[in-house]
């Protein structure tokens, strides 16, 4: 059987509901060859991750997931095979982004908490391990019998076109890839067909790989065939690697397993060969 690997995960140091150390036992599981913990805009469960991951039959990967924005559109910024020594200066280079990011929770909460929801900022922030996002506030209105799925919420009540979220000033994304590559770390574009259309990514890539992108995702647990073609032919056209993930969030995207995604998803283990070999260049 081929090797396989998933470069696109998350714990409950952000919005998933899998440990570090459960997503690697669960990895171990699932006969992935190497696994990166990518939570969003945070490195707090790197170092456990790296600790479960010890003397494991398996290859970790510490990352993060940037939330960034370019011309208006959030897009995704993956850095992987962060270095330890490098996770306070990653830390420092998200704090404001992660002030006014806090600050849009908190007024969302708010205002729902006026539309008749019965929910709590402080009872979110504590069932949550790390950084509080829409879908930590999604799991807190599940809960309470409030919404049928979380998917529903982010497509209703909690979209920006409902009137209730207002999107924070996110970091940007050409400077996102820089920093990444300032740091050592290997800057990959997250489901770049997820926030934009293929004539859109056509026209960010340019710049993204002027600014340092060295890698995106052609293999994700949301496209179809046709998306995946073209994402391979695009990154050979724009001359950066293939990644790969399934997005993992554990019970928060329940449709969506370890590895497998919706449950045809398989990304080469040649694909962390492959980035891998960026971090050492």
């Amino acid at each position: 059987m081929a090797k396989t690997c998933d470069l696109h995960t998350h714990s409950v140091f952000s919005d998933g509901t899998f440990t570090p150390a459960e997503l690697i036992d669960a990895a171990i599981k699932a006969d992935l060859s190497a696994l990166a913990l990518t939570d969003h805009n945070t490195v707090t469960g790197l170092s456990d991750f790296l600790t479960a991951a010890y003397d494991k039959p398996i290859e970790a990967v510490p990352g993060t997931e940037f939330t960034t924005s370019y011309k208006g559109t959030e897009l995704h910024i993956l850095g992987l095979f962060i270095e330890p020594q490098s996770f306070y200066t990653v830390n420092k280079y998200i704090d404001k982004a992660t002030i006014r990011k806090e600050e849009s929770n908190y007024k969302l909460v708010q205002r729902l908490r006026e539309r008749g929801y019965d929910i709590s900022y402080v009872e979110i922030m504590n069932n949550s391990k790390g950084h509080i996002n829409r879908a930590n506030i999604a799991a807190e209105l599940f809960k309470k019998g409030y919404i049928e799925s979380i998917e529903w919420a982010f497509n209703n009540i909690l979209h920006k076109s409902y009137g209730l979220y207002e999107p924070p000033e996110r970091l940007s994304a050409l400077e996102t890839i820089s920093f990444i590559r300032s740091i050592g770390a290997v800057a990959v574009w997250a489901h770049p067909y997820f926030h934009m259309n293929f004539e859109q990514a056509d026209e960010f890539l340019p710049h993204a790989v002027e600014a340092g992108l060295q890698g995106m995702e052609t293999i994700y647990s949301l496209y179809d065939d046709e998306t995946t073609e073209w994402a391979h032919k695009t990154a050979d056209r724009f001359g950066i690697l293939y990644s790969g993930g399934s997005d993992f969030h554990g019970a928060n995207k329940p449709d969506i397993s370890l590895g497998k995604g919706k449950g045809n998803l398989s990304v080469p283990y040649e694909y962390y060969e492959r980035l891998k070999e960026l971090k050492k260049a």
